[in-house]
């Protein structure tokens, strides 16, 4: 498991879809994960320090867990199969670690109003975490291992069918300034 931070939510300019970017802290590998408005807000609300006259779903979800004895311990987005990402949030409940399938979009939001640890699959960087060219902002490429083991940085057309959809929304945002100082939210 990587520690991720979640380093900002963005919006495409061409179809307003919302994507939240999260940084590995041991590296400057980012993981973008599309989410729905409702999530977003949910999330941006919390990082933010907005308060709201009504608690939100993901507030209510923390109530109930605190309130029936169990404390969210960390959420992980575990794998990622056609284009779709899938989450556990990992809850203490009476010294035992019970994990909940959840989308990562609802993991995140509650995440962020626990407190708690964001966490990433090594296998689901290797499919979908990107590196930034520090002077572009713009995604690297990544290299893939030739049939004999050496690093073509070709990526063969399954790959490109397989990632078009990543490819073609992370063209779409403005990444100027990540990595730098804290974006804001």
């Amino acid at each position: 498991m990587l520690r991720m931070s979640i380093d900002s939510i963005r919006v495409s300019p061409m179809n307003y879809q919302r994507v939240v970017i999260l940084k590995e802290n041991e590296s400057d590998r980012y993981l973008p994960i599309w989410i729905g408005p409702a999530e977003a807000d949910a999330i941006a609300v919390k990082l933010q320090d907005l308060s709201v006259p009504r608690p939100l779903t993901h507030d209510l979800l923390r109530t109930v867990i605190d309130t029936l004895g169990g404390s969210v311990v960390h959420i992980l987005v575990s794998d990622l199969h056609n284009d779709t990402f899938y989450a556990k949030i990992v809850i203490e409940v009476n010294g035992e670690n019970k994990e909940i399938d959840s989308r990562p979009s609802d993991a995140m939001a509650l995440a962020v109003r626990a407190q708690v640890p964001i966490f990433a699959e090594e296998s689901v960087m290797d499919k979908a975490g990107i590196l930034l060219d520090k002077e572009t902002g713009k995604p690297i490429t990544p290299e893939r291992e030739g049939e004999v083991g050496e690093p073509t940085g070709q990526v063969n057309e399954e790959e490109l069918r397989r990632m078009s959809a990543f490819t073609d929304f992370i063209n779409d945002l403005d990444l100027e300034g990540l990595g730098g100082e804290q974006q804001s939210r």
